[in-house]
């Protein structure tokens, strides 16, 4: 298909194959695929908790087929819901919109949101609904990278660290130079990232990297909403150039794997140990619910503890190729089972190219669940589950940054504290032996940011007005 012959049927029969199984090719497709039962691991295991002494012990637990989604299929496998008196049946959701709404309408009890999706819902941000969403923990960090099609990289796009290996502290100036040149030989079709939902860290960050080279994510290119399974077909039909969102679906586009993209960038680059997804709730499930929400927590903090374990990984990315979550499995019955998983999960990651030069990059970081690596900077007692408030003050930055909301609130603090409940979380984790930051705020030193940008939580707005680049009305097109 030419890049000028495109219509909005192919756009539309593309999305129709996709969820028919284009993406998820490997699987066979039935109308639901979650995870049923009880392995005989979980049925092993000898509660901690008695279930008669929860106030609701049966939950429906939402997650997407994500990498992230790991401590959930290990939760359930290995029995730590049981652990803890909770009898979980899992949904799989189709998008992180849906994960996010069947919380806002009662359909989940519990299901992993997009970072910014609590306070976005809190303040009622363009591209939410207003609700007292909560959550006290992060499912996990980093995990998640850009993908930029072949047209990119066959006109000179190259991998982030290229271009610091090559020009220094002039890097984002030569990035930016490239990055304007590609979207100004495109006609308006062919200027269109993805990326999962409209308050989702992966948002903020394709603005925040292109404004931070110099180029206004608002005049130069559009960005609209896909689901995480949808992104390669969407790439391959020429739906969109480029897209961010969590692994394996990175992975899938490069070289040797689907063949329409190379990774440019992963989140760590653009912030160093920013928070993922976060286990959502309603503020009335914890109210209702204390005693359940408590071994909720313990049950996915002990799942996230599992996950980190160098020596449990590669079973945890083989569990995610399981069509009850991913789905993710190579056609080629030769190649490794996790062959599209474990790269985030094992952290041997491949950014891909298309000059037969091996990009895969070793590294201890790709997805953090609990232990946090020595090259990060942390606090006395810091893990990755814990939750620090002064981040989604940053979120609320972002929101404000590019027009989800008017103005940055006044009642800031207060939204942070009422949505990231790392009060509870502090509470919880004490039980279990784990020791945590005392506190709530910290800021962000300017090396952990991709243009060396620091982050103060005291003076918001300050930092917020710091950016010549920043709009005060939404423009996203959205696609249903």
């Amino acid at each position: 298909m030419g890049d000028n012959n495109w219509t909005r049927r192919d756009f539309i029969k593309g999305i129709g194959a996709t969820t028919t199984g284009i993406a998820l090719s490997s699987c066979g497709i039935s109308g639901d695929r979650s995870a049923k039962g009880l392995t005989e691991e979980a049925l092993a295991v000898q509660p901690v908790v008695r279930s008669q002494d929860l106030e609701k012990s049966d939950l429906t637990i939402g997650y997407v087929p994500v990498n992230d989604c790991a401590p959930f299929a290990i939760a359930w496998k290995k029995g730590f819901f049981r652990k803890y008196g909770l009898n979980v049946t899992l949904n799989r959701e189709a998008s992180w919109a849906n994960s996010r709404d069947g919380l806002i309408f009662g359909r989940l009890d519990a299901s992993p949101v997009v970072s910014g999706a609590v306070t976005n819902a809190r303040i009622g941000a363009e591209g939410a609904r207003q609700a007292s969403l909560c959550a006290a923990m992060t499912i996990h960090r980093h995990g998640n990278a850009m993908t930029m099609n072949k047209a990119m990289w066959d006109f000179g796009l190259r991998p982030w660290y290229e271009y610091q290996e090559q020009y220094g502290d002039g890097a984002l100036e030569a990035f930016g130079r490239d990055f304007r040149g590609y979207f100004e030989k495109q006609s308006s079709e062919n200027k269109v990232w993805a990326v999962v939902l409209s308050s989702a860290i992966y948002e903020y960050f394709v603005r925040y990297v292109s404004a931070a080279a110099g180029v206004d994510p608002l005049k130069e290119f559009r960005i609209i909403i896909v689901p995480p399974p949808q992104m390669v077909t969407n790439v391959r039909i020429g739906a969109m150039q480029a897209y961010m969102v969590a692994e394996p679906w990175n992975t899938r586009a490069i070289t040797g794997n689907e063949n329409i993209g190379f990774t440019f960038a992963q989140g760590k680059e653009v912030w160093l140990g920013h928070p993922d997804r976060l286990l959502g709730v309603m503020q009335s499930f914890i109210e209702k619910y204390p005693k359940t929400y408590r071994s909720l927590v313990k049950a996915m903090i002990e799942a996230c503890q599992y996950c980190s374990k160098v020596e449990n990984r590669q079973e945890v990315a083989e569990l995610l190729t399981d069509r009850s979550f991913t789905g993710a499995k190579p056609k080629n019955q030769d190649a490794p089972i996790a062959k599209f998983t474990s790269p985030g999960i094992l952290g041997n990651y491949n950014y891909g190219g298309f000059d037969g030069k091996d990009r895969t990059i070793q590294a201890d970081d790709t997805t953090i669940f609990f232990d946090i690596p020595d090259n990060l900077p942390k606090q006395p007692g810091e893990h990755s589950t814990f939750l620090w408030r002064s981040r989604s003050i940053w979120l609320m930055t972002q929101a404000a940054r590019w027009g989800q909301i008017k103005e940055f609130p006044k009642n800031a603090e207060e939204l942070a504290e009422d949505g990231w409940r790392t009060d509870l979380y502090r509470e919880i984790a004490s039980e279990m032996g784990i020791e945590c930051p005392k506190d709530d705020y910290k800021v962000e030193p300017p090396e952990v940011f991709i243009d060396k940008k620091g982050f103060d939580p005291s003076d918001p707005v300050g930092y917020l007005n710091s950016f010549a680049i920043r709009a005060n009305a939404p423009t996203n097109f959205f696609m249903s």
